[in-house]
């Protein structure tokens, strides 16, 4: 496994709230039940749509195996894992709550099983067309107060070339809702091309430029998946409950891909690099 670049990063330090009308409160209806209910008509609505939601994937087992993993990785029983980012905060490093991990699928053989479940491998291979691969990694911890992930298409932080077929998968661990931080996308905006991005509170699409009016959230169970295309627009407002909103979230590339360099997707994606203001 390997990543394929980054976007540029923002100092954590006094990041500002988003505005509360940022993100709506209009329900995803559209759920398959589990993988075995994904259909071509299911498949088809992907393409135009640009995401799958899945009620279903994961046991109660398998989900509380990944939780416990994640803990044993930030206790340090991986001694080699070096992975651990935590939320922005003007206290010590070390008592700020954590908010992501990355790169752990070479440290633990729970999460490893995950990211290479053979069932929605299969569904990638229907997806994409091609063999997929796993590039990206991270768990995503968003606990009471857990800050906003701004409005992003996934694409703009990859170096691979534009229109490779990039899929990503959101596990959810703990209940997703509107009240703790679920994810919200803009259906249908994956076939509009690149979309300017910005350092504002993160990398971002400006939020004057944010279709709120396709907003849609998409509350998950645990065990339930959220799987979009790369070009999708999305993100997830702050965590304004008492409850933590812990997911896994996985990238997949077609094996035929090619890379670019940061400079060639900036072209695409960079709106300071192509002139453009927020």
């Amino acid at each position: 496994m390997s990543t394929v670049g980054a976007g540029p990063v923002v100092a954590e330090a006094h990041i500002p709230e988003h505005a509360p009308d940022l993100y709506g409160q209009r329900l995803l209806s559209d759920y398959s039940a589990d993988l075995h209910s994904i259909d071509d008509a299911a498949i088809d609505a992907f393409h135009s749509l640009g995401y799958l939601a899945v009620q279903r994937v994961f046991s109660e087992a398998e989900v509380a195996s990944a939780c416990a993993a994640i803990d044993d990785l930030i206790a340090g029983k991986a001694p080699a894992f070096r992975g651990v980012q935590r939320e922005a905060g003007n206290g010590a490093g070390a008592e700020r709550p954590v908010r992501k991990l990355m790169h752990f699928v070479d440290h633990d053989a729970r999460l490893t099983a995950l990211a290479h479940h053979a069932g929605l491998g299969a569904l990638m291979q229907r997806l994409m067309g091609d063999t997929p691969e796993l590039f990206q990694d991270m768990a995503l911890l968003k606990g009471p107060g857990g800050r906003e992930k701004p409005w992003h298409q996934d694409s703009a932080y990859f170096d691979l070339a534009l229109g490779t077929a990039v899929i990503g998968i959101w596990i959810a661990l703990d209940e997703a809702a509107l009240d703790n931080g679920c994810m919200h996308i803009l259906p249908g905006t994956h076939r509009q091309g690149p979309a300017e991005h910005f350092k504002v509170r993160d990398w971002q699409i400006c939020d004057s430029a944010v279709q709120t009016e396709l907003d849609v959230a998409v509350p998950l169970p645990p065990g339930g998946c959220l799987i979009w295309h790369g070009m999708l627009h999305h993100g997830s407002p702050t965590n304004r409950s008492t409850k933590m909103r812990r997911a896994l979230q996985f990238h997949y590339r077609p094996t035929s891909s090619t890379r670019v360099s940061t400079d060639e997707r900036m072209q695409h994606f960079g709106g300071d690099v192509r002139g453009a203001t927020c």
